[in-house]
This record gives C-alpha cells, structure tokens and sequence, in this order.
C-alpha cells in the first residue's frame, strides 16, 4: 500500500518513536513539583521547548504546547482578539484558511464582530494589496496560513506581515502545512502548528505569541503553558514532537528537492495521461510534496475508493470536508474544477517506482469511473436542430450535471443555449470550470422552482 496523504497525517518519524519509547520512564510525573520525578519531567518539556523554540525561530517563553493544531488556532485567535478588544473587533481571514480558522471566524462573527474573508487568485494565492486594502481602523487581528493544506500553495507571508505591522496589526499564521519545511519568514506575531503534519505524534500542537502582543487567554484561568494551554501537559508525546521536528528540518533540504521532482512528474504527466484534467494551485510557489488535480466526469468518492482497491492512499479536496456533500471551501474560493479532485501528497521517503505505479494505474481507474457514469468520449456530431435546450439534473449529485451538459452542448448550434437545472451545491462551481476547460460561455446562474438553473453557451 503507498501512502500518499501525508498533508492530513504524515507516519510517525523514527526519532519520534524513539523519544517518544524513551521519554515514557523519565517524563510521567507532574513537571511543577518539587520532588525528583517532577524535575526530571521538567527537564525533558524545558529541552523540548528550547528544541522547539529553535526549530520555530522565537524564544522559548514564546511557545506553549497545546492538544491540537486545531486548539493552537482556536486559542491564539480568541486569545488575540480579546487582548486587542479595545482596538476593535475587526478579523481578517483568507477565504483558503483551514477549516479551524474559518470556524474560529465565523464564532467571532456569530457573536457581534466584523469579518472580512480575503478572497484569492485562481492559483489559491493572496495578493499583499488585497490584505493591505482590507486593514482598516478597528483591525484587531489578521490571519494567513504559511501555505495550503489542499493545493500546496505558498502564501505572500513576509509581504502580508509587513504590511500589518506597519499597520499596528498583529498576523496570526497558521503553519501547519509549511513548519516541517522550515521556519516561516517574516515578522508575524503569533503562529500555530500541529506536530502529526511533520511526523510527530498526534495530539500535541504549538502556540506562539511573540512578546509584545497583547494577548489575553479565553476561558478559566490556569498555571499550565503560560495559562494558554490548560491541563496536565503530555510530555512524552511533546518530546516526540519537538524531536521530530529537529529532525526534518535536518533532512528538509535535501528531502524538498527529492520531491519536487516526483510531484512536477505528476503535474506534467497527469494531464498527458488522463484527458480532461485540470491541475490546480501554483505551479511554482508551492510545497514540495502535494500535488492537486481534478477529473472531468468523476465522482471523487467513488474515485478514492477505487485508487483504494488498487493500493493507493490519496486524499480529494479537504480533510475537513471530503465527507460531505458540498465542495471544497479552498476549491471554491480558487474557482477551479471540484469534481474528481485528488490530492496526492507524498511523506518524506516516498518511493519514485510507487509514484510511476500510480501514474501507470490512474488512467485506467479514471476511465473506469466515467465509464460506469455514463460519461461522454465525444461532442455529438448530430445536426443541432434547436437554440436551446434544457438539463434536467434536479436530485443528481456531483458529476451528473456536467455530464448531462457535456452530452447534449454537441445538440445546440453554435451560439445556442443549454440551461442545466440542479440543485447540487457542486454545479455552481463545476459548471462554470468545464465552461473554461471546454471553451465554452458560461453565462450565470438564474433562479429556478427547484434549485438554480445555469446556462452555457456554445461557442465552438
């Protein structure tokens, strides 16, 4: 079986295994007593602190480990945003953040504050001037991840921090994705980070709030992690953790090359081997290992499960939202093609021959799925004999809809019409992106009695 999710959960690296085995007889008792055991324990979080520290680029009394990457988010914002509440309760988020930032967003809005959700360019990237132009008096905070979870996309973060000191906001980062890379350029105040993503173990997550910040934690008070982090700190795993990501960073180098070439291998022979393909994110500013792509006439659930059979471990759009109904957030925002997306991210070590068995194994499962989906080979060569025709896709999910529409555009003439009527969150993204993939003319979506109905034009 090859492993190719590791943007969700990276495998456990050696050294943490091996901290993690050795830290279990030294590093079980309280580290704030007094007695032999707690100092022992104390010893080993205070040297995983500095390990950390180190890796991060801050100061030791900077970092409190918490439960999660996803509480490291939560606290850091919320911590934020009410040490400046007499600034203003402005946020500012990106429109690709993860899941646990756009949900900490949302909470602020739900409960009186202001939100603006900075959208991006087709390549999932900010543009600095549009962050610059949403920093506006009563800015409490800014937040931008260091790079995508999806696509693998490197955000403009050095150029976003600038702009918020000079405006006297703090930015909160979330590198979660990007930190086992390296340490993240820029002057941010505070950043958040979670250790199974560099191969540490689950469980153990990093905040970072620089000194200066105004920061006040939320929730009952504790002596804990600076009173940012409660509860009994599990510093077997936090060893591990700071271990780990000592270690990558050591390997990052020369890993970060290794894997470029086998994710740009990908990327150029996806759409070589598989028609009606589009690869998504930047083509350069981009993370090593994850590569992104989406499959015209694909169902991507039943696409996983049949990379699955064929042992293959990919991941489609989101972590956070793959089991359910509605597209990607991150593929939504970027305005690019939902149905049939992968996410192919390799771990440190990835094996070359298992990317080429999955490069010669893809086109026959893609075609097997559009084959039991009824999806079109060819335009219809039929004379068109109407201007305009209507879709019926109401009740039929994702990639229905467009298969319907790809199989009768062929029966309009050109500059004729075919309104596709669905109620499928997915076809008011999908629709449009095989309109740009195709060349054809999307014209808008209108009101229906059930659903929306989108209409297309033909041009060629």
């Amino acid at each position: 079986m090859s492993y190719f999710d590791a943007a969700s959960a990276a495998p456990l690296h050696p050294v943490a295994r091996q901290a993690l085995q050795a830290s279990f007889d030294e590093g079980w008792a309280d580290p704030a007593r007094l007695y032999r055991e707690g100092r022992r324990a104390r010893l080993l979080l205070d040297a995983a602190r500095e390990a950390a520290a180190e890796a991060v680029g801050c100061r030791p009394d900077e970092l409190a480990f918490t439960t999660s990457g996803t509480r490291a988010v939560h606290s850091g914002i919320e911590g934020a945003l009410a040490g400046r509440r007499r600034v203003g309760d402005h946020l500012i988020v990106s429109a690709v953040e993860h899941s646990s930032v756009l949900h900490s967003a949302d909470a602020h809005e739900a409960s009186g504050g202001a939100v603006t959700r900075v959208q991006v360019e087709r390549t999932g990237r900010v543009s600095p001037s549009s962050y610059a132009g949403a920093l506006v008096p009563g800015t409490a905070l800014a937040c931008l991840q260091s790079a995508n979870h999806e696509v693998g996309t490197e955000q403009p973060v050095a150029e976003v921090a600038q702009m918020c000191r000079e405006a006297g906001v703090p930015l909160l980062v979330d590198a979660a994705q990007s930190l086992g890379w390296g340490r993240v350029e820029g002057d941010w105040s505070l950043l958040a980070a979670s250790a199974h993503k560099w191969g540490g173990p689950s469980g153990v997550g990093l905040l970072v709030v620089r000194k200066g910040v105004r920061f006040a934690p939320q929730g009952p008070a504790d002596e804990r992690e600076s009173g940012r982090a409660a509860g009994f700190e599990n510093i077997p795993a936090i060893v591990a953790a700071a271990a780990s990501l000592r270690a990558v960073h050591a390997e990052a180098a020369a890993e970060a090359v290794r894997l470029r070439e086998l994710t740009e291998r990908i990327r150029a022979r996806v759409p070589a081997l598989v028609p009606d393909v589009e690869v998504v994110g930047d083509a350069v500013r981009r993370l090593p290992g994850i590569v992104t792509f989406s499959c015209l006439y694909v169902d991507g659930e039943t696409l996983l499960h049949e990379l699955d059979r064929a042992g293959f471990s990919v991941s489609s759009g989101s972590s956070c939202t793959s089991s359910t109904l509605t597209p990607s957030h991150v593929l939504k925002a970027m305005g690019v093609l939902s149905e049939g997306n992968v996410r192919v991210s390799l771990p440190p070590g990835a094996d070359e021959e298992d990317v080429d068995r999955f490069l010669s194994v893809l086109p026959g499962v893609v075609s097997g799925v559009r084959e039991k989906l009824g999806a079109p080979t060819a335009v219809s060569k039929v004379p068109a004999s109407v201007d305009a025709l209507v879709v019926d896709a109401l009740g039929r999910r994702c990639p229905i809809p467009v298969i319907e529409l790809a199989k009768v555009i062929g029966d309009v003439p050109v500059g004729g019409t075919v309104r596709v009527l669905s109620d499928d969150e997915a076809a008011r993204l999908d629709i449009p992106a095989w309109c740009e993939m195709r060349g054809q003319e999307y014209v808008g979506e209108e009101p229906a009695d059930h659903g929306s109905a989108y209409v297309v034009r033909r041009l060629s």
